[in-house]
């Protein structure tokens, strides 16, 4: 399968990696230049235990790439996670969905073909009908699903999560999307 992860902080890093140490193509995507040209040296801006040596085996065997770019990566993608940050916002301290928002809209207008939007980050209830809005409005032809797939990694443990979770969540009322 093909993946790309759109976000390289802590979740979308530690899944993106997972991923491809599962064998599947992954590519991570990131805004932040300097931040995508570190991880393509190998300097691996988290610690996580293990974290390091997946990373560098699988961008040695080809199964995880880097990219400022993500035109290429979800055009060519069966799933893409939307990995981005939520920082509280000021005021208020309800999640800042600015940029969960600024993906879904980069995204629709990238994919094609049928292709699986899964929402990683943690957003509360009822963002994923607001990435179908979005998705809706740039692909009214509807050939993407949306999935939300709430990420429970606890730090100094995530790969061990990712890989043997106690729990998996996901949800999505698409049925193209259960197989």
């Amino acid at each position: 399968m093909r993946v790309a992860m759109i976000g390289t902080g802590y979740v979308g890093l530690v899944s993106g990696a997972c991923f491809a140490d599962f064998g599947h193509e992954v590519t991570c995507i990131d805004k932040d230049a300097p931040k995508i040209a570190r991880l393509e040296r190998g300097e691996i801006p988290i610690f996580e235990p293990g974290l390091e040596d997946i990373v560098a085996r699988n961008a040695r065997e080809g199964r995880l790439k880097f990219s400022t770019e993500s035109a290429e990566a979800v055009r060519e993608a069966d799933a893409v996670f939307i990995a981005v940050g939520t920082p509280s916002r000021r005021g208020d301290g309800h999640a800042d969905l600015s940029y969960v928002y600024a993906a879904a809209e980069e995204i629709a207008g990238q994919i094609e073909g049928f292709t699986v939007v899964i929402t990683k980050s943690t957003v509360p209830v009822g963002t994923g009908d607001e990435i179908e809005a979005i998705l809706k409005r740039v692909r009214p032809e509807r050939n993407w699903a949306v999935v939300s797939n709430p990420e429970f990694l606890r730090e100094g443990a995530a790969i061990n999560d990712f890989k043997r979770p106690d729990r998996v969540v996901v949800g999505t009322e698409d049925e193209r999307a259960q197989g």
